[in-house]
């Protein structure tokens, strides 16, 4: 198995290129069940949940061609997706176990086939996330719905799904790009009340509109959707991603030195960034991306707390707790987004860090100096925490069961080690 391999000490200096948003990628790819004509999609980010919704959307009848897929620059890939025909209206248990979000492909088969079978998802660990939202949601746009042997078995009445006014009991990421993207083949109009407005769901909206849908107050806590008869083709440039743009942010002020992130859109995480900059990192919108400067005076303490967007985000919150843990002085994460979301802590505690959590709560006591470690990767974002930690720590830190890195991050190991990172992947 793929072990990263690094030795902290070196200030990051020069570019890094961001990726296309994986959280926009993926219901991008899945919006591809709604038309018949091809969707091409530029500057998707080469990873491991990408491949896998190949293989579900494949299953569907999703022709795709990917173009650049091994090629040795940074920048993104263009992907090429048609579904002339939907061939199975299945997403099975070994396909959608490994990745919650293919899960979603429930709301454009419900729209366009008026039926779906979709086993219940898997994915990290990091709470339950139920699935509730979503179907409560399709109930209301006239799905019926039941579960049977782990299977949510869903079909939309004759005519297909009907317009309604849904209210989400709280902010649902996964639940807004469903209904959004069902609502755009429903018959009359769908509004969305308390609807996440994080910038992926705006990229998706923005991609719907191309396609032929309607959508009003895309950014907004209420989004109006007027069903249409059909979508069709377009071509989508994939936004940048904000958390690998957070963590790269992250990264830097941790170091040291001065970073360049290409393609990063500063208004997509301000809050993260002024969290940063109380933290006494120098940050500063360029023409083509955000620099980050941190220069010798340390970091100093701050406090902070996951909201749903525009506030900090919870995907941050591992990466930032790493920062804080040789902060100058005592700091407080409060998680409101997810419960078990500090599994990370056991092993930032392998590099000698200061840390104690309690309930929602986890107090870092910055510490002088971090000793590199044998660790092991618990999830997506907490995995490259540890890796945040090993850049700044005194020695060699092994990073092991780095598939949850490779999920979420395209090409880590390059991007870092360009700008100065002693950071190799160990095959085998």
């Amino acid at each position: 198995m793929d072990r990263i391999r690094l030795v902290g000490g070196n200030e990051l200096r020069g570019e890094i290129p961001i990726s296309g948003a994986k959280n926009a990628a993926l219901p991008l790819m899945i919006a591809s069940l709604l038309t018949k004509d091809p969707l091409v999609l530029e500057n998707v980010p080469r990873l491991a949940d990408v491949n896998q919704l190949e293989k579900i959307l494949e299953n569907h009848g999703v022709d795709i061609a990917v173009h650049g897929r091994k090629a040795p620059t940074l920048e993104g890939q263009r992907m090429t997706l048609q579904a002339a025909e939907i061939v199975d209206t299945t997403a099975p248990y070994e396909l959608v176990s490994t990745m919650r979000a293919s899960f979603w492909v429930i709301g454009p088969l419900l729209a366009r086939a008026h039926e779906a079978r979709v086993s219940l998802p898997g994915g990290c660990a990091i709470g339950t996330r139920p699935v509730d939202l979503f179907l409560a949601g399709l109930k209301e746009l006239g799905a019926e719905i039941e579960i049977d042997e782990g299977y949510v078995v869903a079909r939309a009445p004759k005519g297909g799904l009907r317009g309604a006014r849904v209210v989400f009991p709280k902010v649902t990421v996964g639940a807004t790009h469903v209904l959004l993207m069902a609502a755009t083949l429903a018959k009359g109009t769908t509004v969305l009340e308390n609807a996440a407005m994080e910038p992926e769901i705006s990229d998706v909206a923005e991609c719907l509109v191309k396609m032929g849908a309607k959508i009003s107050g895309i950014g907004t806590r209420t989004l109006t959707i007027e069903g249409v008869d059909e979508l069709h083709g377009a071509t989508h440039a994939v936004v940048a991603d904000r958390i690998e743009t957070g963590t790269y942010a992250m990264a830097a002020a941790m170091t040291g030195g001065d970073v360049l992130l290409k393609h990063a859109r500063a208004e997509h995480l301000q809050a993260a960034l002024d969290t940063l900059a109380l933290a006494g990192v120098e940050i500063s919108s360029e023409a083509d991306g955000i620099r980050v400067r941190r220069n010798g005076n340390g970091i100093q303490a701050v406090h902070a707390e996951t909201q749903p967007f525009p506030g900090f985000p919870t995907d941050l919150q591992a990466q930032f707790m790493a920062l804080m843990t040789m902060a100058n002085g005592t700091s407080q994460i409060r998680e409101t987004i997810f419960e078990n979301r500090y599994m990370h802590v056991a092993e930032l505690a392998r590099f000698g860090a200061d840390i104690k959590v309690d309930g929602q709560v986890a107090t870092v006591t910055g510490v002088p100096q971090l000793k590199g470690a044998q660790v092991m990767a618990t999830d997506l974002r907490a995995s490259v925490s540890l890796v945040i930690a090993g850049l700044a720590a005194r020695g060699e830190t092994v990073v092991n069961r780095i598939y949850h890195l490779d999920r979420g991050f395209e090409r880590l190991e390059d991007k870092l080690s360009a700008v100065g990172a002693e950071i190799e992947r160990v095959t085998g």
